[in-house]
């Protein structure tokens, strides 16, 4: 199982460079918007974070949860999630929802190292 959970660990942060990545490509364009690398990178986030949590409730793996952490950080995913998929066939400009996608996923990942 351990092989598993890490294949989903490399896969979370598959889906983080996405968000991120869709986020920064756009920083110089005037048509800032959602594009499908954030909208597939939240998805695949919000899908390996629930696997990951639920292997290690299982027993499957040895690790230790902070379920507060893991909650907020649940919580700011599918804020992004939501937002990618609303803003999917909107027409453009959205830098609105481009700067919160972007946003939320630099505070999350800021969660992920800094909360102890």
């Amino acid at each position: 199982m351990t092989f598993l959970y890490n294949l989903l660990v490399v896969l979370h942060f598959i889906g983080l460079a996405s968000v991120v990545g869709g986020f920064l490509v756009q920083m110089r364009s005037a048509e800032k918007g959602v594009n499908p690398a954030m909208l597939h990178g939240a998805l695949t986030q919000l899908v390996t974070g629930l696997l990951m949590v639920g292997l290690i409730e299982m027993g499957m793996v040895e690790e230790t949860l902070d379920m507060a952490k893991i909650s907020v950080k649940l919580a700011i995913t599918l804020v992004i999630t939501v937002l990618a998929f609303v803003g999917r066939k909107k027409p453009l400009p959205q830098t609105g929802l481009w700067g919160a996608i972007g946003g939320l996923a630099i505070v999350n990942i800021v969660i992920a190292v800094f909360w102890a």
